[in-house]
C-alpha cells in the first residue's frame, strides 16, 4: 500500500461492542479514537462509515417480523448513534471532527454534502458518514463504497476482527490461508465474503483499492497508513 493523502475508513458496529457483542465499549470506542486522531494529526485525510450491528441490523429486524424498509431505516438510526459516540470521542482527544447524515436530521448532524465534506477534510477535520445511503436494501459496506468514491479516496480500509481475506473462513478452517493481495475478479471468482457484491463492483469500476485490516489489534490502523504490509490489498 502506497502513502495515502485521503482514507475511507470502514468499521463495522459489532467491533465498539467488543466483547459485549452488543453496545459501545467505552475503551475500544476510546482506543479507535485515539489511533484515528493520531493519523489526522500526522496530516491523513481520513472519512469513516461506521456500522450499526451493535445496536440494530436491518436484515435480523425483517427476520423478526418488521418489514424490511422499517427493519433498514432502524439499522440507519444505529449507525448514526455510532457516529455521533466516535465523533465525540475523537473530540475528547483533541481531533475535529464532524457527522454527515444521508438523511435530514438537523440538528443532530448536518445533511452529507460531498463538496462541503471534502473541504472539511482538506481542513483537518475526520469526517464520520451515517446513515448509510439513506436507502433500504443498501448495506454500511456500499455505502462505505459510495462515500469513497464521492470524496476522492486513495484507499477502502475495511477495518474487521480478521487479519485480512483467506481462501475460507480461519475460525471454522484451521488450514485457511490469507492472500497478501488479490484482484476484484478472483475475489468473484472464488466467492470470497469481503464485502457485499454492490459494494465490490463500484470499487472495482472506480478503480478503488480495497485494504482489508485487523482493526482491534493497537497501532494496526498506523502500520497500514505507515507502509507496513499487514491486511490484504484488493484491487484490479
Amino acid at each position: 500500500m502506497q502513502k495515502a493523502r485521503r482514507v475511507l475508513l470502514k468499521l463495522s458496529g459489532e467491533s465498539l461492542a467488543a466483547g459485549a457483542g452488543h453496545g459501545i465499549d467505552d475503551k475500544r470506542l476510546a482506543a479507535y479514537a485515539q489511533e484515528i486522531a493520531h493519523e489526522a494529526a500526522r496530516g491523513c485525510q481520513i472519512g469513516i462509515v461506521i456500522g450499526g450491528g451493535n445496536i440494530f441490523r436491518g436484515m435480523s429486524g425483517a427476520a423478526r417480523g418488521f418489514d424490511r424498509t422499517t427493519g433498514d431505516q432502524m439499522g440507519m438510526l444505529a449507525t448514526v448513534i455510532n457516529a455521533l459516540a466516535l465523533g465525540s470521542a475523537l473530540r475528547a482527544v483533541g481531533c475535529k471532527s464532524i457527522v454527515y447524515t444521508a438523511i435530514r436530521m438537523e440538528p443532530v448532524a448536518r445533511l452529507y454534502n460531498s463538496h462541503e465534506a471534502i473541504e472539511k477534510l482538506k481542513e483537518g477535520y475526520v469526517t464520520l458518514f451515517a446513515a448509510g445511503t439513506g436507502n433500504p436494501y443498501f448495506t454500511t459496506d456500499t455505502a462505505s463504497s459510495l462515500r469513497a468514491v464521492e470524496i476522492g479516496a486513495d484507499y477502502l480500509l475495511k477495518g474487521t476482527r480478521v487479519d485480512g481475506i483467506y481462501t475460507a473462513d480461519p475460525e471454522r478452517d484451521p488450514s485457511a490461508t490469507r492472500f497478501d493481495e488479490i484482484t476484484f475478479d478472483e475475489v468473484y471468482s472464488r466467492n470470497l465474503k469481503v464485502m457485499d457484491l454492490t459494494a465490490m463492483t463500484l470499487c472495482k469500476e472506480n478503480n478503488l483499492p480495497i485494504v482489508v485490516f485487523d482493526m482491534d489489534t493497537p497501532g494496526n490502523l498506523s502500520k497500514l497508513l505507515g507502509g507496513d504490509p499487514i491486511g490484504t490489498l484488493v484491487h484490479n
